[in-house]
């Protein structure tokens, strides 16, 4: 089969089914273009994409931007590894941190990645900083987190589908409840040995939860008054999706260390970073930590181009206003059938909740509908259905996509 022949959906989906491993299960349509808030299918078929590529696609799909600085730095110097200096880099690392007021930067390529360089960092302080014993550091996460995919990762997941025969799991993390200060307060004052609470501000795999408000900014007291780091893992809500360039802005939240990635660079690229002043970053040395293609060329530039086009399109803004909008339409709806029983987000990242179970096979069901009624999105945990589109939606489109929406649950009213 030539490189260059044009493929049918179903071919396309039967060479994945036969040459790639089964590590995902997507939703029966081959995408081959995109625009804007807008993808095409192999045959042409035009869809609002709701998904962002888990929110990678802030900016849109294909943003020229974005593109255009890929393209002019991809011709002219793409890796030299970080053996060498070159010019980007440090271009990206003082954008990037004059707009997040921290003092360095640690540059990644995935957002895993990035959490883990986290961990990494958050170690090296508790026995170089903080004085815990070596080997002892324990880091707090919260349960049903989604932070990756990597083996020290699913070792604090209780997923089972992420976590099942991959042990021996590495050890060194307490879990405990979600939005809940008490667990927090309990877990922190019963060991001195914890170096660090690693938290989404909003839990976007498990279903869109929103903690209570005053849950970030409670959370950050308990942890400078414990001397334990805040660690931030915005490598989704991250990056004006939530309506602020972060969404621990909402409570006005400084994290001790800041983990982003997805949207940093507009989904054109892989790019993450990890940020921290200087008092924790400096326990980072030659050789303790590193990457061939971290902090590349090409991915300096996209991630300022990236950063660029959310701050000179008012992408926070524009997330706020339509999240606000989106929600109110929903929710007037849900009054009105039994099929929805609740929808909750910030900004642009919300969720409806379906009235069935978990194992029940409405919500992908629903979300077939959509496709064919042109509208990607995908179901979470069963039951809840994920609605994230790019940040460059306008009001009409946004009313348009609602129209949709609406119009599919009705037809599962029936």
């Amino acid at each position: 089969m030539a490189v260059l022949e044009h493929l049918t959906s179903q071919q396309a989906i039967d060479l994945e089914n036969k040459y790639g491993a089964h590590n995902y299960h997507p939703l029966p349509v081959v995408l081959s273009r995109g625009e804007g808030v807008y993808v095409w299918d192999v045959e042409g078929k035009k869809y609002y994409d709701f998904l962002s590529a888990y929110s990678a696609v802030n900016q849109g799909h294909c943003h020229p931007k974005i593109v255009g600085a890929m393209m002019d730095q991809a011709k002219t110097l793409t890796l030299t590894s970080r053996a060498f200096y070159n010019d980007m880099l440090g271009k990206f690392e003082k954008y990037v941190t004059e707009i997040f007021s921290f003092d360095k930067l640690l540059p990644m390529n995935t957002g895993a990645e990035a959490v883990e360089t986290a961990v990494k960092i958050c170690r090296r302080w508790a026995y170089e900083k903080k004085g815990i014993p070596e080997n002892q550091a324990k880091i707090i996460v919260c349960e049903n987190n989604f932070h990756g995919r990597t083996t020290t990762i699913i070792s604090f997941s209780n997923d089972p589908v992420a976590r099942k025969n991959y042990g021996p799991y590495t050890e060194g993390f307490i879990k405990i409840a979600y939005d809940n200060l008490e667990a927090l307060e309990a877990a922190l004052q019963s060991n001195s040995d914890v170096a660090g609470f690693l938290v989404e501000p909003i839990q976007g795999e498990a279903g869109v939860y929103v903690p209570t408000e005053g849950y970030l900014s409670e959370a950050k007291a308990l942890c400078e008054k414990h001397n334990v780091l805040f660690i931030a893992d915005e490598v989704q809500t991250g990056i004006a999706r939530t309506g602020r360039m972060l969404a621990v802005d909402h409570e006005n939240v400084k994290p001790d260390i800041l983990v982003l990635g997805k949207a940093l660079s507009g989904g054109a690229y892989p790019v993450s970073a990890v940020l921290a002043n200087d008092e924790i970053m400096d326990v980072i040395t030659p050789g303790s930590h590193g990457s061939t293609y971290g902090g590349n060329p090409v991915a300096a530039a996209v991630g300022m181009a990236a950063m660029e086009v959310v701050h000179e399109e008012g992408l926070a803004e524009n997330a706020q206003e339509l999240g606000e909008l989106f929600r109110s339409e929903l929710n007037k709806f849900i009054t009105t059938c039994d099929l929805v029983v609740k929808v909750r987000g910030k900004g642009l990242l919300n969720a409806i909740v379906i009235n069935d179970t978990e194992e029940s096979s409405t919500a992908w069901n629903i979300c077939l509908a959509l496709r064919d009624n042109g509208l990607l999105a995908k179901p979470t945990h069963g039951n809840i259905i994920r609605f994230a589109p790019p940040l460059v939606m306008n009001r009409e489109q946004l009313l348009d996509c609602v129209s949709i929406i609406i119009k599919t649950l009705q037809e599962f009213e029936k």
